[in-house]
């Protein structure tokens, strides 16, 4: 019960279902969990969970070294390298500011982007892909002012209509985004 959306039920089938597999499988299953623990760590440069240092993305001489896309979590690069749309480089925050909840600047994964964007100069453009939450709202503000002074283009992802969704259903601030965020046909 203790992983995420996992209530009592859920949990005790789970654990019958665990009861009836060979026990090869449960071992396997428990040493793979003792590895995630063991084997994973953070990327010395952009803070992606990664088995080696640098993680394979930084270690890609071949993506765009120009730019950088700023994401909270390690979760967020996996679903950008999924959509294979992205060929650049990312640094993970570790989440965003938060100061309801005791997360402020020196919670996040700051300073080694401000380090980062000093040591290479070739960066020409910072993306910010935090979710549109306040805190994601505050954060990507708090970066902007950071890195702008710098010369540095800061963008952000669009952000409106989602595809599928009905006009009448969306808040009046998706809306307003979605008018804003319009391209060209």
């Amino acid at each position: 019960m203790k992983l995420p959306g996992i209530g009592e039920k859920t949990a005790i089938r789970l654990a019958f279902f665990v009861l009836d597999l060979p026990e090869e499988d449960v071992q396997q299953f428990a040493n793979a969990l003792l590895d995630v623990k063991s084997k994973l760590r953070q990327c010395e440069i952009c803070g992606n969970i990664t088995e080696q240092n640098p993680c394979r993305i930084c270690a890609d001489e071949t993506r765009d070294q120009t730019k950088i896309m700023v994401v909270e979590e390690s979760k967020d690069v996996m679903a950008f390298e999924e959509i294979n749309g992205y060929h650049g480089l990312y640094h993970v925050l570790g989440g965003v500011l938060s100061p309801m909840d005791g997360v402020g600047p020196e919670e996040l994964n700051l300073k080694s982007l401000i380090t980062r964007l000093q040591k290479q100069d070739q960066v020409t453009e910072v993306i910010l892909a935090l979710n549109s939450t306040p805190e994601g709202e505050s954060t990507a503000m708090y970066l902007k002012k950071l890195i702008k002074p710098a010369g540095i283009k800061v963008s952000r992802l669009a952000t409106g209509l989602a595809v599928g969704s009905d006009i009448e259903y969306a808040s009046s601030l998706t809306l307003k985004r979605a008018v804003e965020g319009r391209t060209e046909l």
